[in-house]
């Protein structure tokens, strides 16, 4: 460049010796190549589309806005390296450290964008485990947070083995300081692990106050929404120490009725029995395979009570409540239609019968 430089008249060369020229030819430099960035996204934008493959897609996304920075802000260092150096006179070490940072960063948040985009596209498939996808995500997240960190501290001069073994000893007073912290954080990792329940889920614990939906487990708490909506967040480490029922991942819901009959129906029980039993064995929504009870179970003090004991094909709570009305609107049908009827509660007054005669009263006229 310099020879080049010297075939020039002087008042040229002087003028592309200064700094500013210099920073505005890089400028102009890096606006031409983020049009040429722009221009050759849109046609890779077109191609992407035409595929099958949606990787591609979430890639391509994930590059657009950090190499638009990257065109922009690598050639600033280099112009603010030319004006530093202008002022300063002497070689700025620490520009090749920044575009090292620089460089990183970016790789940092391409990445995340990446991870981002497919966290989102693999949740949009509903047969997708929403917490398991969630898990790794976050993961991953965290896994190239802490190698682009590392990378920056080895960028400045840091020994990542004194750095290593400075954090053993700093990891321990860290434990110490924040055990609550760390619970939490490995409560979280067991929910993951272990799956006691996921996103969406229906919990509750018989330990504690605790019922609802849940909406979110993060590193240090899960976030429950109650059936009246309120949000509950509970740390994680709460888990490790309580009962967890989890009613979404029941195979049937149970009825389980006691059903009176009048005890002048007596007679027609058996039969009353016998129709309420093969009903519920024909019922679509009855699921005939589990535990099927019906029964005359006992003397009540106002009726005769019949057993109705049978588990729905539906875990759904709304839908278990349609099939329950249906079962139960069948039932009374049944008994009408014997001529029977439900039992309501009753008392009987016996009085003893009037005597003949009466006893005559003794008067002392009658004894005299």
């Amino acid at each position: 460049m310099n020879e080049l430089l010297t075939y020039l008249p002087p008042s040229i060369a002087n003028m592309l010796n200064s700094w500013d020229t210099n920073v505005l030819f890089i400028t102009i430099a890096s606006l031409v190549a983020w049009i040429i960035w722009r221009v050759v996204y849109g046609r890779l934008e077109i191609l992407v589309s035409k595929t099958q493959f949606h990787w591609d897609d979430l890639t391509l996304t994930a590059l657009k806005t950090p190499v638009s920075t990257l065109i922009w802000c690598w050639p600033a260092t280099i112009s603010l390296g030319f004006i530093l150096q202008d002022y300063m006179g002497s070689k700025l070490n620490w520009l090749s450290t920044l575009k090292l940072i620089l460089v990183i960063g970016i790789f940092v948040w391409i990445t995340m964008r990446l991870i981002n985009n497919i966290e989102e596209y693999v949740l949009e498939n509903q047969n997708r485990d929403e917490t398991t996808v969630q898990a790794v995500a976050k993961v991953a997240r965290l896994f190239f947070i802490v190698i682009g960190a590392l990378t920056v501290m080895q960028a400045f001069g840091l020994s990542l083995s004194g750095l290593l073994t400075f954090g053993g000893v700093g990891g321990l007073i860290v434990g110490l300081a924040a055990k609550d912290l760390l619970s939490n954080f490995f409560g979280g990792m067991m929910i993951y692990f272990d799956r006691p329940f996921k996103v969406g889920d229906w919990i509750r614990s018989p330990d504690r106050q605790i019922e609802g939906t849940v909406e979110r487990i993060g590193w240090r708490m899960t976030i429950i929404r109650t059936f009246d909506k309120r949000p509950i967040y509970v740390p994680n480490s709460v888990f490790s120490n309580i009962v967890v029922e989890n009613p979404s991942r029941m195979l049937n819901r149970r009825i389980n009725e006691n059903i009176g009959i009048r005890y002048q129906d007596g007679a027609k029980v058996e039969q009353i029995v016998a129709d309420i039993k093969a009903m519920l064995e024909n019922h679509q929504d009855i699921d005939a395979k589990q535990t099927l009870i019906v029964n005359f179970n006992g003397f009540a003090p106002s009726s005769l009570t019949l057993l109705v004991y049978t588990f729905t094909k539906t875990v759904n709570w709304i839908r278990y409540h349609e099939v329950k009305q249906d079962v139960l609107l069948e039932i009374y049908s049944i008994i009408r239609s014997h001529g029977a009827d439900i039992a309501f509660p009753t008392q009987t007054i016996q009085l003893e019968p009037q005597k003949a005669g009466e006893e005559e009263l003794l008067t002392p006229s009658s004894l005299a």
